[in-house]
């Protein structure tokens, strides 16, 4: 039986700083924050320490009287400028801040950077190993609650404190405020309970690609100024290193070209059964996407008439899907992870009608044979982008620099990180892995955050050159000098690809490589995410505009009203006779 743990345990493993010295609050400098041999100076910050960068002080300035989402690329100091926010918030009144992140790493790395910067804070950390009557009775003595909205939405929710004590509200990857995510709630909580001039300031570096999503996420944290920096933007660029991004293309073997045409023929003999049935007769079979079949089971559910007519549609449906993934895993990522795939539908559980089915199709069947013979006869890697990948990560390895080599490789799948492990192991390198806490099975373990934090920890420190993760990696880690990222391949989504390219250029020049292969996803998904991210670009620009204005308006003296202008011909001092808009007489 587990014991609870008392508080002095969780101040001593760092959850909660002990509490400082009352203090009284500082005067106000004249211009909130001054600049002294290029560095912030305010009362609450610690000396020569944070870079004064003119683009961070203006954000932070508009922060101080408006609500304000802040669109930065990864690496341009999103955290610093909302210490800046928060030293003047703590400054100038009561209250305090609370700054969320959605993963506990996320939420340990603002803590320790708001740590180095005010010599004197009291801080808290909200997590699920922090037990809730210590996070209760720990609230009300903290300057600065981090935590994760999960946390925060239950405290909130079970009455164990309240909001209202909030004078700003840090949302960090704020893009993630959508749907049934944690951020909603604690957002609805917060404009119940917010206190009078509270603030919200919300970052993010890629907020998506659709203004209705955009629009979405300013609704929930209820927020209308945006701000937006590029990094070729003026004012920026020079504080900013450049990246370098190149692509290398590689081609299908001629034996995987065989198993994807197969799978293409299998999946259009079901499609064409679905059309006929009155589904998918909006887009043709070839472009139909994952997210297009997910919604197919939607619209069969949405469907009038009794649920036996809904069996088949179904049953369909759930071989596309698995036909979908399959295919996916063939050309993206290799022969190794389309048998990996087959394998675990067959040793299922609980296999259902469409699982058995689509194991006995002739095109699958056919499928795994070629596979297996292609690996049997050694004709190449599983993929060959692992050709590809082992020689880059050789060049890389071979720039002869002042300090190990950091190389960060991003890969959907696990069990394709599995495979580019063995690889570059097998060529004499030394890699870590980073993947997400759930554990699939005895052979795919995941990872806890103590173990995250130990890989992690490892790699800043140099004591392995490579680094192989899932998308877990792509939001917010802090890994200073990354000289390579790797896109083992493309992903359709703008806010992943800006997140896993901002992994590098931070404090040097970084360089990112996409592993494509012709003729499959990889160009449509390429494609797709490219023209999402313009239209981010076009999006965030406009929103920009709009805030500036509407702040403007709002700061534009009152026009006075002159009073009734005399009508043409009338004797000086005689009134005008009113009209109407349209220059009638009013009746």
């Amino acid at each position: 039986m587990s014991r609870q743990r008392s508080l002095e345990e969780y101040v001593a493993s760092g959850a909660v700083d002990p509490e400082p010295v009352p203090r009284r609050r500082p005067e106000p400098l004249p211009n909130v924050w001054e600049i002294r041999d290029g560095h912030v100076v305010h009362p609450l910050l610690r000396p020569n320490l944070i870079r004064a960068l003119p683009f961070q002080l203006d954000l932070a300035r508009v922060g101080l009287s408006e609500d304000l989402m802040v669109v930065l690329p990864t690496g341009l100091g999103k955290t610093v400028i909302a210490a800046l926010l928060a030293a003047e918030r703590l400054r100038a009144g009561p209250g305090k801040v609370l700054f969320l992140a959605p993963t506990r790493p996320l939420v340990d790395q603002h803590a320790e950077s708001f740590g180095r910067w005010f010599p004197s804070l009291h801080r808290a950390r909200f997590s699920g190993t922090v037990g809730a009557p210590h996070r209760q009775g720990t609230w009300q003595g903290a300057e600065v609650v981090f935590a994760t909205p999960q946390i925060i939405e239950n405290d909130v929710a079970g009455g164990r404190y309240s909001l209202s004590e909030v004078s700003l509200l840090i949302v960090d990857e704020a893009h993630r405020a959508v749907g049934k995510y944690a951020y909603v709630a604690v957002a609805e909580a917060y404009r119940r309970q917010r206190p009078e001039g509270g603030r919200v300031l919300a970052l993010t570096a890629s907020p998506g690609g659709r203004e209705e999503r955009i629009e979405e996420v300013l609704g929930v944290l209820g927020i209308q100024r945006v701000e937006a920096r590029h990094r070729s933007d003026e004012g920026v660029r020079e504080f900013v290193q450049p990246v370098r991004i190149d692509t290398i293309w590689v081609d299908l073997p001629p034996a995987l070209a065989r198993i994807q045409e197969m799978l293409r023929a299998a999946t259009r003999a079901e499609a064409r059964k679905l059309q006929k049935m009155g589904y998918l007769r909006k887009k043709p079979i070839g472009r139909l996407s994952i997210k297009d079949l997910v919604a197919l089971r939607g619209e069969i559910f949405a469907r009038p008439g009794p649920m036996v007519r809904r069996f088949g549609p179904l049953y369909h449906q759930m071989i596309l899907l698995h036909l979908h993934q399959a295919q996916e895993r063939l050309e993206t990522q290799g022969a190794v992870p389309f048998l990996q795939y087959l394998e675990r539908l067959a040793v299922k559980p609980k296999a259902g009608k469409a699982d058995r089915a689509l194991l006995k199709m002739p095109e699958v069947l056919a499928s795994r044979a070629e596979a297996d013979r292609f690996l049997a006869t050694g004709e190449g890697r599983s993929h060959p982008k692992l050709d590809a990948l082992a020689r880059l990560v050789d060049e890389e390895v071979g720039v002869p620099r002042g300090r190990p080599p950091r190389i960060l490789i991003f890969a959907q799948y696990r069990d394709t990180i599995q495979g580019i492990q063995e690889e570059l192991a097998r060529k004499g390198h030394t890699i870590g892995r980073f993947v997400g806490q759930a554990t699939r099975d005895r052979e795919d373990r995941g990872m806890s955050q103590a173990e995250q934090h130990r890989v992690l920890e490892g790699f800043r420190q140099g004591r392995f050159p490579i680094l192989v993760a899932s998308s877990v990696a792509e939001e917010g880690i802090d890994v200073p000098d990354v000289d390579l990222v790797v896109f083992f391949e493309a992903v359709p989504s703008e806010i992943r690809a800006i997140q896993r390219r901002g992994r590098t250029g931070r404090s040097s020049v970084g360089r990112v490589v996409l592993l494509l292969t012709a003729a499959t996803r990889d160009v449509g998904y390429q494609h797709a995410e490219t023209v999402r991210e313009e239209s981010m670009t076009r999006v965030i620009r406009k929103l920009s505009r709009r805030g500036r204005e509407r702040a403007a308006a709002r700061s534009a003296p009152a026009p006075t009203d002159p009073g009734p202008v005399p009508a043409p011909g009338s004797p000086p001092g005689e009134a005008a006779v009113p009209r109407t808009e349209s220059g009638a007489d009013p009746k």
